[in-house]
């Protein structure tokens, strides 16, 4: 009998909290199971409104090639984006990150100020 439950410890390893049976990990109590995120979207894009409190709106520009003619034409998308220090002013070349939504439609956040307005 003490020879089975030898056996049985030697199968049962200890690894980083999780404990291994034969090749399945069980996490140990307490322990909390961690959430995995997807890699966050950053996009490029110029200030065109600094009129709200903490808040700049966005214009984020991407070219898409035409289907039939294959002629290059350019989008813009105007976001708002989260500026806790109201640093951003009309001009300004920004790098912004997908976020939680903080309002109805905020939801990215100004992560950078690459480049300044000149003027």
């Amino acid at each position: 009998m003490s020879e089975e439950v030898r056996n049985e410890a030697e199968e049962v390893e200890k690894v980083e909290g999780k404990i291994e049976i034969e090749g399945i990990e069980i996490p140990e109590v307490g322990q909390r199971k961690e959430r995995k995120r997807g890699k966050p979207k950053f996009r490029v894009g110029i200030v065109v409104s600094d009129k709200m409190d903490k808040t700049v709106t966005v214009a984020i520009e991407r070219l898409v090639q035409h289907p039939r003619y294959k002629k290059y034409i350019r989008r813009t998308k105007k976001v708002l984006a989260h500026d806790e220090r109201n640093e951003c002013r009309v001009g300004d070349k920004v790098l912004i990150v997908e976020t939680r939504p903080l309002s109805k439609r905020k939801r990215w956040r100004v992560c950078k100020i690459l480049e300044r307005a000149t003027g």
